[in-house]
């Protein structure tokens, strides 16, 4: 089964009982530079957004594409702030319908648009937007480069890219030892991931594009609490319950959790910032 297709059976299943337990946003929470400050959940996830726009220091868009849209968590979240018009693409049809109808309940559908597309093949005319953003999605990419270049495509000069997605570490001084691989390989094969690059590599990337600008950031510590606060949800009679109804590959998912709260614990996950913007 080709990784795309992987991809949107897992999102079909999954993202009824997430909205269910979790919400709209379908992303990591942050828990404050050094990972401990207490807060609500869907709190924390809001926080990720704030936060992430003030490292970007991104102050107005107007009309932002959302790589990897989820059920537009994100997408709106921003339509909203910047008074912008906003398109989010995902290969679930699940997710475009229920983020279709989200903007509809905010009152935001004339300024929003839900596609089922491919990331790597956008179907949007060169220079289209002034903000790409792309929380969790890179990591599902199965060309980083490819993807990386048709963010910079739709990216109007001028224009900003803001990308947070799942890493492992550098492996400059170090290469991943064969017990990181295996790790590494369990959490690709659960999280329908074709692989995960460090950090330095999408920065390399990015130099290639010709972006300018260019700044990252690791916000591991940050986000890290934020797979104990999915296990202890994952443990409630209503999750259990949605969990019996949303196939295998959900299950499987979820008994997963603790693979990346390990991950994290370890060093071997990391939670990578890229910035870049396209000259004016």
């Amino acid at each position: 089964m080709k990784i795309y297709q992987q991809i949107q059976e897992f999102y079909d299943a999954s993202s009824g009982l997430w909205e269910q337990i979790w919400g709209e946003h379908m992303h990591h929470g942050y828990y404050g530079p050094d990972g401990t400050e207490k807060k609500n959940r869907r709190q924390a996830q809001i926080d990720l957004i704030e936060e992430l726009l003030h490292w970007t220091q991104i102050k107005a868009a107007d009309n932002i594409l959302d790589v990897g849209c989820g059920i537009g968590g994100s997408s709106l979240y921003l339509a909203d702030k910047f008074n912008a018009k906003v398109t989010g693409i995902t290969l679930s049809p699940v997710q475009a319908k229920r983020a279709t109808e989200r903007a509809i309940e905010v009152n935001l559908a004339a300024r929003s648009q839900f596609l089922v597309a491919n990331a790597l093949e956008m179907p949007f005319a060169d220079s289209s937007f002034d903000l790409v953003w792309s929380l969790e999605s890179g990591e599902h990419m199965p060309d980083k480069m490819k993807f990386l270049q048709e963010c910079y495509r739709v990216l109007k000069p001028g224009g900003t890219l803001m990308m947070a997605t799942w890493c492992y570490r550098p492996t400059d001084k170090l290469p991943l030892t064969l017990t990181e691989q295996k790790q590494l390989q369990e959490i690709y094969r659960v999280y329908c991931l074709p692989y995960v690059i460090s950090l330095p590599e999408y920065e390399a990337i990015a130099h290639q594009l010709q972006l300018k600008n260019i700044r990252t950031a690791d916000w591991s510590t940050a986000v890290a609490p934020f797979w104990n606060v999915v296990i202890d949800s994952a443990l409630t009679p209503q999750a259990i319950f949605g969990l019996l109804f949303s196939g295998w590959s959900t299950i499987q998912g979820a008994l997963s959790l603790g693979l990346m709260r390990q991950g994290y614990e370890s060093g071997l996950i990391r939670f990578g910032l890229l910035y870049g913007s396209r000259e004016g």
